[in-house]
């Protein structure tokens, strides 16, 4: 179980990877106001959504605690950001507030995975 559980964190990583570095490569673009939601974030807010639900699932089979608030927090970050570059996927510039808080929440949501134990 050890074994499948760290293959999830390393995909969830993969996807947190692909989430922020797609926000990281449109930051010079974000400063002339044409920023866009690459697909890159679109794919990695989807894949640590997907193996995020199944991690939960398999640290709760695996009888270790799941703190549920933590998770809670964490997943409704992750549904305002997907929800947000879902949406805002096909336009050809994002206002950069609007971009600026995909960015925010994406490291909010980082720095909850890592800080809060």
């Amino acid at each position: 179980m050890d074994v499948l559980i760290h293959l999830f964190v390393g995909l969830h990583i993969v996807g947190i990877a692909a989430l922020l570095g797609g926000f990281l490569t449109q930051l010079k673009a974000m400063g002339t106001g044409t920023a866009r939601f690459v697909p890159a974030m679109l794919h990695g807010a989807l894949t640590m959504l997907v193996t995020g639900v199944i991690l939960v699932g398999l640290n709760q089979a695996d009888d270790q605690p799941v703190n549920n608030i933590k998770i809670g927090v964490k997943l409704a970050l992750l549904i305002v950001i997907l929800g947000l570059v879902y949406v805002k996927r096909d336009d050809e510039k994002v206002d950069r507030n609007l971009f600026a808080l995909v960015g925010l929440l994406t490291a909010a949501n980082i720095f909850i995975a890592v800080l809060w134990t």
